[in-house]
């Protein structure tokens, strides 16, 4: 009975060791970002390696303006964004307001974002008596190749209505 006790704990101990190992390794080998040449290195431009911010930018004659700044975090790759992003919702407390965004600006200039490089997008709102306010917005980057899967999110308060139209990506927060 001893010696039974003492297998199971051993083979406890070892499927424990060997699960903590391979969760660490498994963890770092996705995690670690190295700089060797031909290493893989995640895209900035993946939604889920940039944040989003919306702040209230200045007011032009007839609009309001909102600003969607996007910063990368050390350890990611780079990339090239163009245009206004696509398919872009916005949301108050997690519901759908239904309002519609078109584009402006030159589609094609293509500006580079990543690790200390932000880059930014103007919302702009027509002046008007109603407006749905909002708290979240969902878009979907453009490269100059076409679109980047996935879906990246903003948050930030801001009001939003028919004629609601997305600026160009720039460089600079």
């Amino acid at each position: 009975m001893r010696t039974t006790r003492k297998i199971i704990v051993t083979v406890a101990a070892v499927v424990l060791v060997g699960a903590a190992g391979g969760g660490a390794a498994q963890a770092s080998s996705t995690t670690a970002v190295t700089t060797t040449p031909g290493d893989q290195v995640p895209s900035a431009c993946r939604p889920a390696n940039h944040t989003a911010k919306i702040t209230a930018g200045p007011a032009s004659a007839g609009h309001h303006h909102y600003r969607v700044t996007l910063t990368a975090a050390p350890g990611y790759e780079p990339c090239e964004l163009a245009g206004s992003p696509t398919d872009v919702r916005f949301y108050r407390h997690g519901s759908l307001n239904g309002v519609t965004a078109g584009r402006y600006g030159p589609q094609r200039t293509a500006v580079n974002f990543g690790p200390g490089h932000p880059v930014h997008f103007d919302i702009q709102v027509p002046n008007s008596a109603g407006g749905a306010p909002a708290d979240e917005a969902a878009f979907t980057l453009k490269a100059p190749g076409g679109v980047i899967p996935g879906e990246s999110t903003a948050y930030g308060h801001l009001t939003v209505d028919a004629g609601t139209v997305i600026g160009p990506v720039r460089p600079g927060a």
